[in-house]
């Protein structure tokens, strides 16, 4: 597979350079012939022409490539929406708040962290979109719609077994667009489960995060507390509490658990 992502790589690079060179070669011949003396310079040339179209083919062509555009620039928004990222996510953060920590770990180490750990548990699910949409599409055995139906499968199918028995959403956004009740998964639209799926999920991490705060909300308590019973009323509690936190996290190793936790908690 990482052959077969390099070759894909190889072969846009080259797709994208030789038109350059195309146009370089035309644009040097073209002042050849205009200026008769210029001489051809070792710089390419591009040529970037905006007319008006002229039949309807264009149109369609010019509103699909500006389509094309935006899914590249909403790329990673659909990567959260879409994978275990959302709940990895908002399950780090909600450590970092409970540890009484502001900026440590940076949020550039919890993302990357997140986004690895998402490539983990969604490895299988991008295999198969791979063997069973990107190949075929690439080896010229299906076309773009076959391709794109046999990409949104894996992802339904991933989504659906993080929601289990529990439809609520489901059933939400299908009585507020007035949709029949489904009999089967293949009767719920795509742009029902997805937000679907992004409620189920952030209530599935607020859970999680409740069930982490309990421990050090406790530490705060005690420490709190004990500060007020022998009069240490300007002392901030946050000040003594972060030490035994963080030894507390780090004796019980916090982040293997949490990390271990997250990964079973997908199915």
């Amino acid at each position: 597979m990482k052959k077969s992502v390099a070759a894909v790589l190889v072969v846009m690079t080259i797709a994208a350079v030789f038109p350059v060179g195309l146009l370089a070669q035309s644009a040097a011949a073209a002042t050849g012939r205009a200026g008769g003396n210029a001489s051809a310079l070792p710089v390419p040339f591009v040529d970037l022409n905006v007319r008006t179209a002229r039949n309807n083919q264009e149109v369609v062509l010019s509103v699909q490539l500006l389509l094309l555009l935006t899914v590249l620039a909403l790329a990673p928004s659909i990567l959260i929406l879409t994978t275990c990222f959302l709940r990895i996510a908002i399950v780090f953060d909600f450590i970092r708040r409970a540890l009484s920590l502001q900026s440590s770990p940076p949020n550039q180490v919890l993302m990357g962290l997140a986004l690895f750990l998402t490539m983990f548990i969604m490895w299988p699910t991008f295999t198969t979109i791979y063997q069973g949409s990107l190949k075929p599409f690439g080896d010229g055995t299906i076309g773009l719609q076959e391709m794109y139906s046999n990409a949104e499968k894996p992802l339904r199918t991933f989504m659906f077994n993080q929601m289990g028995n529990d439809m609520d959403s489901v059933r939400l956004f299908m009585s507020m667009r007035s949709l029949p009740k489904p009999t089967t998964r293949a009767d719920v639209p795509t742009y029902v489960l997805i937000p679907a799926f992004v409620i189920h999920e952030m209530t599935v991490a607020f859970k999680i995060g409740i069930l982490l705060y309990i421990p050090f909300i406790i530490i705060d308590m005690v420490v709190a507390s004990t500060l007020m019973s022998m009069g240490m009323i300007m002392l901030p509690p946050v000040m003594i509490s972060t030490p035994f936190k963080l030894i507390l996290f780090v004796l019980v190793n916090g982040w293997g658990l949490i990390t271990e936790q997250l990964i079973r908690s997908f199915k």
